[in-house]
């Protein structure tokens, strides 16, 4: 709100030089009237701002003087270039008769110097005019001009639009690109023809993203346009993950930032810089980096420069060559000429008069041509912005072509007395397409479609320099669709033939994360391996994965593999020995079966009890072949066979050993005077004995398998990068309940066994059984701790070693002795020596 009665205050200052004098018949101008430099009077006219000259004179206001007119200096070519194009499309619209039929429009166009100072004034003299004396006493009357075409630059633009704005007439502007100009509430009557900063920024880091270029520097004009439009750039890229290594600013009239700019710039590490700045700022930028004589920079450009026609020379194409940037698309216009003497004595450095004034002291012989003048007058390229001009000429026309309701042929039907608020109304609508196949509209903020050309400064056969197209930019298109880069040989900064790189640390390849480095930007980090686990398959990337539960890292960590699968099976070292060993206890259980049952009728075979004998031997090869079930891949039925069929068969052999201790425990009390205990434990309750024992463990089983039974499971708590294939014992109780049964068993064996360890046989068979016993409770007893500890398969391999030397312990300190005396000492196997009586001696 500020603002805007700032705003008004200015304009009715200046509307005040129009002051109401009692003495004066009518209203007297104070001071002396702003000419324009070009203009012709018109039933409707239009105003032009632009910068003719290159920048203001040095004269300073001492205020004790009567301040002198502008003092400009420096002819700008393209601006002269600019206001030729207006006049141009202005005399083409008067010779056409379906637009405006029968209206004749006419030009006011302002010098500005590139000062806001005079910018402002231009604008004022459009609204008011430079009459000296004006008739109308009320002092009110409609503004000079319906519409106003400039300014070229952003921050001379935004003065213009804030003076004329509250009066309603319409700016429309060909170069001033800053998107805070899109702001309707500030700059309601603004329209441009060239399209925003907005667009333009975020194409830019679009750009850089595409070549690979995290680590760049940026360079801005200190005005309106370098500031918005570098932080739009700044913005969008950061969310494309470029960092900014520095972002400086200077302005043509500040000699010593310049300086430090340009030191900055030596002294960075980024090979890529975004000049966000106008064309007089790239002309001072470019003498310092020559003077310097810093090359191989990969310049970024804006439409601004560009596509400079006095930049591309080859003196400077040696700090310039290979720069890429955006330049707005363009149309040849035919017919445009020119004939001003300002021109022609600049352009050719001589002087039209004999006048003294002239800045040119040589003569003008009159021979010089056009047409071999190379400058941004004559250079074609220069169309990309003449073009705009042309293009907003003609929606004023157009505007003005629907306001006044005109009709090809037969002329328009309103009062041609229009107001400018009715042309900004009609211009908000306006539609149209030119001769040239270009459509021209506004959207709501004013702007244009934004269409750029991606253009790269090439050298020619012939050696001079070309702006290249080799992309464009529609913003119109879908996302992802809007920037697009031609199949094209480019060229690069210093002449270099492969792309150079411009990053703050070197890419992390695959299996690599980026780590931070403290205090930097995040374009500079360390590349670090992932973790085991993990894996990163794209390069620079932010974060590893952790793989799936089943799967693991490779070594590279770029890829996710499936674990290492762990059993204990058939083909590995191990459970070969394993299961040579338990055929081998097979084997030698089944030899020692035949033994016995080739001697069967022998007294060491008969005194032992040959049914137990048997049913041991029996129970002991199960042992043996159980172990089996242990190894290979486990499945449903495997996990709930290993450990049943285990439980069961040793429950049995230790039921058949616990029955023979106490059949010679009862002999021996059977041997005594008025005896009959034997009579109490004959074969049928030794019988009944093993039954009783082993249907007991066949119940736990039972209850076990029926309520939580083994099961399959794969286990991933002991190995990170293995999945160990294993039997889960489903309830803990079940499983414990199972061994504690058969420890019990072998407790009570060994109890009796070793009671029985001094009776007076010869051959005394529980001495054999405590020694069993005791192997066979060691085993199991070192098995606990071991089982519980030993990880994967080395779990089931314990077991199955705990099966086979109990089982070979029970084998050999029971069988053994008795196959030694049966095979290599027959004299002792007799009833004599069995029954013999022994002297006594201890264990």
């Amino acid at each position: 709100m500020n603002k805007q009665i700032l705003t008004y205050v200015l304009a009715l200052l200046a509307l005040g030089a129009y002051s109401v004098i009692a003495q004066s018949p009518g209203c007297q101008l104070l001071g002396t009237a702003v000419m324009p430099s070009f203009s012709q009077e018109g039933q409707i006219n239009l105003g032009g701002v632009f910068s003719l000259h290159e920048k203001p004179g040095y004269s300073q206001n001492l205020f004790t003087v009567k301040p002198k007119t502008k003092d400009c200096q420096g002819l700008d070519f393209r601006q002269f270039l600019l206001a030729q194009t207006m006049i141009f499309a202005i005399e083409e619209i008067n010779n056409r008769t379906d637009i405006l039929p029968g209206v004749t429009l006419g030009y006011k166009i302002y010098d500005t110097c590139a000062s806001v100072t005079f910018s402002v004034q231009s604008a004022m003299a459009l609204m008011n005019g430079y009459e000296e004396m004006l008739t109308d006493t009320s002092c009110s009357r409609p503004a000079a001009v319906k519409a106003i075409i400039g300014e070229s630059g952003s921050t001379n633009t935004i003065a213009i639009a804030a003076s004329v704005g509250l009066f309603q007439i319409p700016v429309i502007s060909h170069f001033a690109t800053c998107a805070c100009l899109s702001d309707r509430k500030e700059y309601p009557t603004f329209f441009r023809t060239i399209p925003s900063d907005y667009y333009q920024s975020r194409a830019l880091a679009q750009l850089v993203k595409h070549f690979g270029w995290t680590w760049v520097g940026a360079v801005r004009s200190d005005n309106d346009y370098g500031n918005n439009g570098m932080a739009t750039f700044v913005e969008a890229a950061k969310q494309e993950g470029i960092c900014i290594e520095f972002s400086v600013k200077f302005h043509r009239t500040e000699p010593e930032k310049l300086l430090k700019v340009v030191d900055i710039i030596k002294r960075g590490t980024a090979k890529v810089v975004v000049a966000f700045v106008d064309i007089l700022e790239m002309n001072s930028l470019l003498e310092q980096l020559t003077v310097q004589n810093i090359t191989g920079l990969q310049l970024i450009g804006t439409e601004a420069w560009i596509t400079g026609t006095n930049l591309a020379t080859p003196s400077s194409y040696r700090i310039l060559g290979g720069s890429i940037g955006f330049a707005v698309t363009g149309t040849k216009i035919n017919g445009l000429k020119d004939d001003v003497k300002d021109f022609w004595e600049a352009a050719f450095q001589c002087s039209v008069t004999k006048e003294t004034s002239s800045n040119y002291k040589t003569p003008c012989t009159g021979s010089e041509s056009l047409t071999e003048l190379k400058n941004q007058y004559t250079d074609e390229s220069e169309i990309r912005i003449t073009n705009n001009v042309y293009k907003a000429v003609y929606a004023v026309a157009y505007s003005l072509h629907s306001q006044l309701e005109c009709m090809p042929q037969k002329g328009c039907a309103k009062n041609l007395q229009t107001e400018p608020w009715q042309v900004l109304d009609a211009l908000k609508k306006v539609n149209f397409t030119l001769r040239t196949g270009e459509r021209v509209f506004f959207d709501g903020n004013g702007d244009p479609a934004a269409k750029y050309e991606v253009v790269n400064w090439q050298l020619g056969p012939n050696g001079a320099v070309e702006f290249k197209a080799v992309g464009y930019y529609d913003a119109t298109l879908p996302p992802g669709q809007q920037f697009v880069m031609s199949p094209v040989d480019m060229a690069w900064a210093g002449g270099q033939k492969q792309k150079p790189t411009s990053v703050c640390s070197e890419s992390c390849p695959s299996g690599t994360r980026k780590a931070v480095r403290r205090g930097k930007p995040v374009c500079c980090y360390d590349c670090v391996p992932c973790a085991e686990g993990e894996i990163s398959n794209k390069t620079d990337s932010n974060d590893c994965i952790p793989c799936d539960l089943e799967y693991w890292s490779n070594e590279k960590r770029d890829r996710c593999v499936l674990k290492t699968v762990e059993f204990l099976s058939f083909e590995e070292v191990m459970g070969i020995v394993l299961v040579i060993f338990s055929l081998f206890g097979t084997c030698l259980t089944v030899l020692v079966a035949v033994v016995f049952l080739a001697h069967k009728n022998t007294p060491i075979v008969r005194a032992n009890n040959s049914e137990l004998s048997f049913l041991l031997l029996f129970s002991l090869t199960l042992c043996f072949l159980c172990s089996l079930t242990f190894i290979g891949r486990p499945s449903q039925w495997s996990c709930m066979l290993r450990h049943t069929a285990f439980g069961v068969t040793f429950v049995l052999c230790i039921s058949c050993v616990l029955g023979k201790t106490i059949v010679v425990l009862m002999a021996f009390r059977a041997t005594l005077p008025g005896s009959n205990v034997m009579k109490w434990f004959g074969p049928p309750q030794q019988r009944l004995t093993v039954l009783a024992f082993t249907l007991i463990q066949v119940l736990i089983c039972v209850l076990w398998l029926t309520f939580s039974p083994p099961f399959p499971n794969k286990n991933m708590k002991y190995y990170k990068d293995k999945v160990i294939l294993e039997c889960d014992v489903g309830s803990a109780v079940g499983f414990w309940a199972v061994l504690g049964y058969i420890g019990l068993l072998s407790l009570m064996c060994f109890v009796l066994a070793f009671l029985a360890r001094k009776l007076p046989d010869n051959f005394n068979e529980a001495k054999f059984i405590a020694f069993s016993m005791l192997i066979f409770c060691a085993v199991w007893i070192t098995f606990i701790p071991a089982y519980v500890s030993s990880p994967g398969k080395l779990t089931v391999a314990v077991e199955i070693f705990a099966i086979l030397a109990s089982s070979f312990g029970l084998l050999f300190c029971i069988f053994v002795p008795k196959c030694y005396i049966v095979l290599l000492k027959p004299e002792l196997n007799s009833r004599k020596h069995v029954m013999g009586k022994m002297p006594k001696k201890s264990l």
